[in-house]
């Protein structure tokens, strides 16, 4: 008799995933009603190999994508708590996943567990793709046997990372192709278009006005050293990536981002909104604070903050509240300060810092959105300026031109 997979509610609510033998759907359901069990779905397992079969081959790529991963961890979250055992749930989303090196690495940590080592442990092999978060998490959910919470508790704080990743993404985007269609605009017109109209100009005896000469001038200029202007600009990139790499230079750049008036806010509530999201999470999967703060700081992507938080838990550990350190820190606003020193005090410190991550998600987001609507008309203006004067340099003379004749 051919196998069903089956996923289904009891009265209370609860999931329930199995897999049966049976003549026929039909009789599976019947089966299962007699129970008191409510069918959400009933699969053949050729058919549900198949699909996924289908499924992989029709969307597969290499590399593993931000989707990948919540898709993981939402996927095992819910057959965990389905009452799926752990290696079969790994084995059912393995055959599942898009991704050819995720579903790699996922037959090497089934094959880890099968040797004895707990999920965590088999996770933490592959650091470039599961993070101090991921393998933290799941070691706290796996020492306090509540691993399917914890799981969704991840999967929600990936999956808004993910979205808020793509909206930062994606609010970039046009001011960043009509920066590069303009110069390409001005380029062309400086390099094909001023020249032409050079050579045309040169065949006839007249002053030409002032801001054509300028042009034709530009023009030149350009023409003659784009190779070394090129070149240099190469050179400078290679030197700014390199100054990047080293520690002091990393932090010399961070410092200044945050201290230029017109960036400063932007990349301070940016990394307060990663930081408190990361906190949140891991305290409310009961990670101890001083454990949270240690993640918090070996994953930030700021060197400068990292400091930081190096500091505040050194006194945190000497017996300290977070809040005081975090005042001391001179980086977190009065807001942040007060929101923690009453989220520790009324023992509520997770979901405070909750709210502090939605108030700086929602800062960043409408930044993004101000900052979108007044570059498109400022780079409109000073695009129309330029071309303006341009057309206006090329048109002077052919008045003169035309006068003369």
């Amino acid at each position: 008799m051919p196998y069903f997979s089956y996923i289904a509610r009891d009265r209370t609510g609860k999931k329930i995933a199995g897999r049966e033998e049976a003549l026929s759907a039909e009789e599976l359901t019947e089966r299962l009603q007699a129970k008191d069990l409510f069918i959400i779905s009933i699969l053949p397992e050729s058919e549900k190999v198949t699909s996924a079969i289908k499924s992989r081959l029709l969307h597969q790529h290499k590399r593993i994508t931000s989707n990948d991963l919540v898709l993981l961890c939402q996927q095992l979250s819910t057959l965990l708590d389905a009452g799926v055992p752990i290696l079969q749930s790994l084995r059912i989303i393995a055959k599942q996943v898009s991704s050819i090196r995720l579903n790699k690495i996922l037959g090497e940590i089934i094959q880890d567990m099968e040797k004895g080592l707990s999920l965590h442990e088999s996770l933490a092999k592959y650091p470039q793709v599961f993070s101090e978060l991921w393998v933290n998490l799941v070691e706290s959910g796996e020492a306090s046997g509540n691993l399917a919470e914890v799981l969704k508790r991840l999967s929600d704080y990936l999956e808004r990372n993910a979205q808020f990743q793509r909206k930062l993404i994606s609010s970039l985007i046009y001011p960043a192709i009509l920066l590069v269609v303009g110069i390409f605009a001005l380029l062309f017109l400086t390099i094909k278009i001023i020249p032409t109209f050079s050579a045309l100009f040169s065949s006839f005896n007249v002053q030409l006005p002032l801001i054509t000469r300028i042009l034709i001038f530009v023009s030149n200029l350009i023409r003659k050293y784009f190779i070394f202007g090129f070149l240099g600009l190469s050179v400078f990139i290679f030197l700014f990536r390199q100054f990047l790499r080293s520690k002091g230079g990393r932090k010399s750049w961070e410092s200044f981002l945050f201290n230029f008036r017109l960036t400063g806010n932007f990349f301070r509530a940016l990394i307060v909104e990663r930081f408190t999201s990361g906190m949140a999470t891991l305290l409310e999967s009961g990670v101890p604070i001083l454990y949270a703060l240690e993640i918090c700081e070996r994953s930030i992507a700021n060197l400068v903050v990292a400091e930081i938080i190096r500091q505040v838990k050194e006194e945190v550990r000497a017996g300290k509240s977070l809040s005081l350190p975090l005042e001391r820190s001179g980086f977190f606003e009065p807001m942040v300060i007060q929101m923690v020193a009453v989220g520790e005090e009324i023992g509520e410190l997770p979901n405070m810092l909750k709210r502090i991550n939605s108030f700086y998600r929602e800062y960043v987001d409408n930044f993004l959105v101000r900052f979108t609507s007044l570059f498109e008309p400022v780079m409109l203006v000073v695009l129309g300026v330029i071309i303006g004067l341009m057309v206006i340099g090329v048109f002077l003379p052919l008045f003169q031109i035309t006068q003369i004749r």
